[in-house]
């Protein structure tokens, strides 16, 4: 893949950008309603997805950073969005144009006052892996391999006014309200500020990788604080394959099984235990190691569950719990799923459809043990998924419910199911991480 030798940094430049690729989704629109005379209404809207995902990508990831995480957040939205957009924003967690070597080593003398050989055996300048906000590159030191992950120059400065650019895509794909969804926007930017925070990244995957050590079959690579700076990261060295290659790979139905739980129990773990959770579950960030053990990497993005959320969210999930209505309405108000100016239409219309919804993302957590593999479950989800999104009385309600918490306490749920269902892990025990 050709590098680059540069990023467009200035606000007027990433915006120069995205307007041209909504000029590019204006013609697109506009060759729609041509196909749809032509080739009929199906045929016609699966090429505007296909060509709209394509030119929104080919566009976030020159500007790297926030617009393409929120791409790579997008693409595990799987029976929320249309295919076309998943599949293309999928290679947001690998198929990125990394930087190219004078960039790389301008980027170390600005923050080290050094370059890579000064500071390593042997440094390659050929990225092996990149995606959002880094790029990671394989050094040698005292005889061991490392991992260093680069951040990409100007991520963290352009945080908020990326996030202003490409709300009006955001909010267009997932139909939402502007002035409503603003919490939810200030919490992902709030997030992602704090992953391109890298020394509070270094401090995080200690943390979490001493408080996990204990469980079984997960490994965690080691950290060296004195070979990273608040733009650099360096991590030993671990080998093994990508989960989402593992996946194609692997016909050992039982390795699925055994990864499978160490993976769920990983979650739960952080989850009910340490009240803290790895909120960014996608394949990029798992490695099975040649001794088919879970490695897992990058804990930049951690979302701590206050208490005051924990509480109710994981009681409304409960089948007990959801099924008394009288319980289940004071909890979908604590949760601001239910507003107190809503009309007692609207009280009963989001009754009955989070009802639905948590009678099915539920099935999980209340069954001693469920099976992943289950195409038929994944199938309700992507219904569902394709329902709410064609609800018209949806579209004309104040449709934008729920704390801030919920968008990465659920994005990491359904990252969790989407890899859990790659692995196709059957037999898995939900509660076995408390035993």
């Amino acid at each position: 893949m050709k590098s680059i030798d540069n990023i467009p940094t200035s606000k007027i430049q990433r915006a120069t950008k995205l307007v041209s690729t909504g000029a590019k989704v204006g013609v697109n629109y506009l060759k729609y309603f041509g196909n749809k005379v032509v080739k009929g209404e199906e045929e016609a809207k699966e090429a505007l997805d296909k060509d709209n995902a394509e030119d929104i990508y080919n566009s976030l990831k020159e500007l790297k950073g926030s617009a393409l995480k929120v791409a790579q957040m997008l693409s595990m939205e799987k029976g929320i969005l249309p295919d076309a957009y998943v599949e293309q924003f999928s290679l947001s967690q690998f198929s990125v144009p990394p930087l190219s070597a004078p960039l790389v080593a301008k980027t170390f003398k600005k923050y080290f006052g050094k370059t890579p050989e000064d500071l390593f055996d042997k440094f390659d300048y050929n990225a092996v892996n990149g995606a959002s906000i880094g790029q990671v590159h394989l050094a040698k030191k005292n005889g061991e391999k490392l991992a260093v992950k680069i951040q990409y120059p100007g991520i963290s400065e352009s945080i908020s006014s990326d996030l202003a650019m490409v709300k009006p895509i955001a909010l267009k794909i997932l139909n939402i309200d502007k002035k409503e969804s603003e919490k939810y926007f200030k919490e992902v930017e709030g997030k992602l500020l704090e992953e391109t925070d890298y020394n509070r990244e270094i401090r995080q995957s200690i943390e979490i990788s001493n408080a996990c050590k204990s469980l079984p079959n997960v490994e965690f690579p080691k950290y060296y604080p004195e070979l990273s700076c608040d733009r650099i990261i360096t991590m030993s060295w671990m080998e093994g394959l990508h989960l989402s290659e593992f996946t194609k790979v692997n016909e050992d139905t039982s390795l699925g099984d055994e990864l499978g739980q160490t993976l769920w129990d990983f979650y739960m773990y952080q989850i009910h235990v340490l009240k803290r959770v790895h909120a960014d579950p996608h394949p990029g960030n798992f490695l099975v190691s040649n001794d088919n053990k879970l490695i897992a990497l990058d804990f930049g993005c951690m979302k701590t569950i206050p208490l005051d959320f924990y509480q109710p969210y994981f009681d409304l999930a409960l089948s007990d719990n959801f099924n008394d209505q009288e319980y289940f309405e004071k909890v979908l108000y604590q949760l601001e799923i239910l507003k107190k100016d809503d009309s007692p239409e609207d009280v009963v219309f989001f009754k009955e459809m989070f009802h639905e919804m948590l009678s099915l993302f539920t099935q999980p957590i209340n069954q001693e043990a469920f099976d992943f593999s289950d195409e038929e479950f994944f199938a309700k989800i992507s219904d569902l998924g394709r329902k709410m999104a064609s609800n018209k009385d949806l579209r004309n309600k104040d449709a934008d419910r729920g704390s801030k918490h919920f968008i990465y306490i659920n994005r990491t749920f359904f990252g969790l199911f989407n890899l859990m269902h790659d692995l196709k892990a059957k037999n898995v025990r939900t509660g076995n991480y408390s035993k």
